[in-house]
């Protein structure tokens, strides 16, 4: 089957990784410090600012096999068969069509980059002209390429009944240790501030 033996993928964040990393290396040290003070609340608030900018900035993924695509999320990984996949876009994030719409904000194009292009006049294909390719379209190019693959070796076409049979395989799981850990920080974080 085409595609067959193609690699895996996994795609991590091109932006926001150092920040994230950042602020989870300082939320770290402000919590070790806030518990020698013995200042609860203070604690608790880093460990919360620390889990969400490593649920929100680091953990999020995108994985592409030869037959599927894997999102992970802050609090969620979602198993997209890629031949179900009808439509894809990138803005500031990917938007991904396969009876729903899933997102993911592993992939995504600058808003600042669009304005000043849109203020030069440039099309998007002058933009990749003058810039040169820009990672979002490449990332983009290889899953159209994928998903066509998919489809090929399924046996189905874009926007038929087949197709929309294949999206009733989409799969989400709930990530149970970044919920978990939100959760409890934020509940920490609350008793703290109430004693």
């Amino acid at each position: 089957m085409p595609g067959q033996h193609e690699e895996a993928q996994t795609i991590r964040p091109t932006a926001g990784r150092f920040l994230g990393s950042f602020v989870a290396v300082t939320a770290a040290v402000v919590a070790v410090v806030a518990i020698r003070e013995s200042e609860a609340s203070w604690a608790a608030g880093a460990v919360l600012v620390g889990v969400l900018a490593w649920a929100a900035m680091l953990r999020p993924t995108l994985t592409v096999t030869a037959d599927e695509l894997v999102m992970r999320n802050m609090v969620d990984t979602i198993r997209i068969p890629l031949a179900a996949i009808e439509q894809l876009a990138v803005t500031q994030v990917l938007a991904v069509r396969a009876g729903k719409r899933y997102v993911s904000p592993v992939v995504g194009k600058s808003w600042g980059k669009d304005v000043v292009a849109e203020r030069r006049g440039w099309t998007r294909s002058e933009e990749v002209r003058v810039a040169g390719v820009d990672y979002a379209d490449f990332v983009v190019e290889d899953l159209h390429r994928r998903m066509e693959r998919a489809r090929t070796a399924a046996g189905v076409t874009l926007l038929s009944d087949e197709q929309a049979e294949l999206a009733r395989g989409v799969r989400r799981q709930v990530a149970w240790l970044p919920t978990g850990l939100l959760l409890a920080s934020a509940v920490a974080l609350v008793a703290a501030l109430l004693l």
